[in-house]
């Protein structure tokens, strides 16, 4: 089993920062892709950004050049650098880790369902 503790959330006016953590405890040795959903009111879950064991990471359309998906496998944390933040932003962000033996491109593909291991969410709330 593999627990997933995010942090990092929180209120912050548009165009400015916040950086998301996630801790990961347990079996962490069986992870391998590990990313951040994020769900705003109303709406479906989406995959924000992903980032495989190795580095390769990809990032939906609307965060691209704002957003920088990292992980520290020694520290066992995933991070996610939000900058230029909108009031679109605003969601309650996810952490997802899989220990599935699949690739970057496969694992865009399968979207939440590629996941067997979630987080509780933190909150980002940014205002206009």
């Amino acid at each position: 089993q593999v627990q997933l503790v995010e942090s990092g959330g929180g209120l912050v006016q548009a165009g400015g920062s916040l950086r998301l953590s996630c801790a990961a405890s347990g079996s962490i040795f069986s992870l391998n892709t590990m990313g951040w959903f994020r769900q705003a009111p109303g709406k479906e879950r989406e995959l924000v950004a992903i980032i495989s064991r190795g580095g390769s990471t990809y990032y939906t359309d609307s965060v691209k050049g704002r957003f920088t998906v990292s992980r520290d496998n020694a520290k066992n944390t995933l991070y996610l650098q939000m900058n230029s933040l909108k009031p679109e932003d605003t969601a309650m962000y996810y952490c997802a880790a899989s220990d599935k033996l699949f690739d970057i491109a496969t694992m865009v593909r399968r979207g939440r369902g590629g996941y067997n291991y979630w987080g509780q969410g933190t909150q980002v709330t940014v205002s206009s």
